[in-house]
């Protein structure tokens, strides 16, 4: 049924790890919702690295909203609250067939995204906050007395009900778009409680849950579906932002960013408010696609037709929560599972069990071994899984390197030694544990009577008459990398 949407689900009550974000008197969906559940701790989606690859790992963060005017319209989405006494208009639709008909307690002077000339997406959006219900539009132009829009859709704010299957709503995705916008009110109170709305320039022609329609004829795995969720890396350093930007970016790690429409590359959501600093939103530019990965949420799925997502008390860390390693080279990680008696886990790498050849391999026991060769990106997340919760998962980031190479020096590099007497080199390596050598004198180990002898601590002693030529070569070789030497000239003489 069309009214789908507007009648409330039947829950089973379960431990929350959520808590709702509120507008007036209504909670913008259940606490339980899959907009309001953390997603910091499950696993990475097996097309992560493709999804960011193809989105663009180096574009920038883009804020898609803030204070004052561009081109002559507020910056943002707009949304306007009503009491439950507001006229109700009809409305006309380009897709009726997968609108709700209506009427929309959307006043005729209600704000359209862009401003009344605009000619962009023009979202109208209003919440009835005596009655929790949702009205949002899409492509919306008043009439004297009716709208005409694209499409739209209205929620009950307090029910888990999703749209009718393959269904768009006012955003391409068949999501409510209020949902997932910044407000200024948040940043106020101090907390984000929800997933982040943001687009992406190409999607795959499928969806995932929670979405609930398609906009695109891409059939390539590199692009996200609609629905897609993404985070922000947990190893992510926030402290040198903004008090209001880390509120933002800390929700982006927590709660995530949410696939809803085609447009531009990671542009995040807001509704406009004259207290945004513009200047300081543009600050979150410093973060770029490749400092986000997709995250898998189909564990927390509880019904395909119902936005609630499974809740648990149960959560993982995992230690260390970060670690830079060479290549063929071992970490040990440990997990600890709270909140469970059973502190099982199983061990993965880049969401593959186990780990692979290209990222790297992890034990049983936490034990991790990095691949032969640094791979792209050269961070990789290291997860522990709870068994008894398998949507209690802790994560690690680990960045792999290629050792420097060893070096050695010599010191001095050139010498003038009398025959018969003994001049002593010393040798230096760098980038490796071991400091030992092994001397050499015109390439013979510990040279010999016609070029000399060197002790295994550099002291060199000229042979009993000069040789030819008169020079010789005194090498240090690393032990650690027989590749690494240095060499010094020595310069045999008679005696005066």
């Amino acid at each position: 049924m069309r009214y789908a949407s507007l009648f409330l689900c039947v829950a089973v009550a379960v431990p929350l790890a959520a808590q709702a974000p509120t507008v007036g008197n209504c909670t913008v969906l259940p606490a339980d919702n899959i907009w309001n559940t953390p997603i910091d701790q499950l696993p990475l989606d097996a097309n992560s690295a493709a999804y960011v690859t193809t989105i663009g790992a180096s574009t920038s963060v883009h804020p898609d909203f803030g204070s004052g005017l561009y081109s002559g319209a507020p910056i943002g989405i707009p949304f306007v609250t009503v009491p439950g006494t507001q006229t109700k208009y009809p409305v006309s639709f380009q897709y009726a067939d997968e609108s709700d008909p209506g009427p929309y307690a959307v006043p005729l002077n209600a704000p359209i995204e862009g401003g009344s000339q605009s000619t962009g997406d023009r979202h109208a959006i209003a919440i009835d906050t005596d009655h929790c219900i949702l009205y949002e539009l899409y492509n919306a132009t008043p009439q004297t007395a009716s709208w005409t829009a694209g499409s739209g859709a209205i929620f009950n704010l307090l029910s888990d009900a999703l749209r009718p299957a393959t269904w768009t709503s006012a955003d391409a995705a068949g999501l409510p778009i209020f949902p997932g916008l910044l407000r200024y009110d948040e940043i106020a109170a101090g907390v984000i409680r929800h997933a982040i709305r943001f687009t992406v320039p190409r999607t795959r022609n499928t969806y995932i849950w929670p979405a609930r329609h398609e906009a695109s004829s891409l059939t390539g795995t590199q692009y996200p579906p609609m629905g897609q969720r993404f985070r922000l890396h947990a190893s992510f350093n926030i402290s040198t932002f903004s008090p209001t930007n880390q509120i933002i970016l800390k929700a982006m790690q927590k709660y995530g960013i949410l696939l809803a429409d085609n447009g531009s590359a990671w542009y995040i959501s807001g509704a406009p408010d004259s207290r945004w600093d513009n200047s300081d939103l543009h600050n979150l530019g410093l973060v770029h696609g490749s400092d986000f990965e997709a995250v898998d949420e189909s564990a927390l799925m509880v019904n395909p037709d119902s936005g609630q997502a499974k809740q648990t008390s149960v959560y993982v860390t995992v230690a260390p929560a970060s670690a830079s390693v060479n290549i063929n080279a071992m970490q040990q990680f440990s997990a600890t599972v709270f909140n469970a008696a059973d502190q099982s886990v199983s061990w993965s790498v880049n969401g593959v069990n186990g780990g692979s050849m290209t990222t790297g391999w992890i034990t049983s026991t936490g034990q991790y071994t990095t691949p032969a060769v640094v791979p792209s990106p050269a961070t990789v997340t290291v997860q522990a899984t709870s068994l008894i919760a398998p949507t209690a998962i802790g994560t690690a980031i680990v960045t792999i390197t290629a050792p420097l190479p060893v070096k050695v020096t010599i010191s001095p590099k050139t010498a003038s030694v009398a025959i018969r007497q003994t001049h002593q080199f010393t040798a230096t390596v760098q980038n490796s544990t071991n400091h030992s050598v092994t001397w050499k004198v015109n390439g013979v180990a510990n040279g010999n009577s016609t070029v000399g002898t060197i002790t295994t601590g550099g002291l060199y002693t000229a042979p009993t008459a000069v040789p030819s030529p008169s020079s010789v070569t005194v090498t240090a070789v690393s032990a650690a990398d027989t590749s690494a030497s240095a060499s010094a000239t020595v310069t045999i003489t008679k005696r005066r």
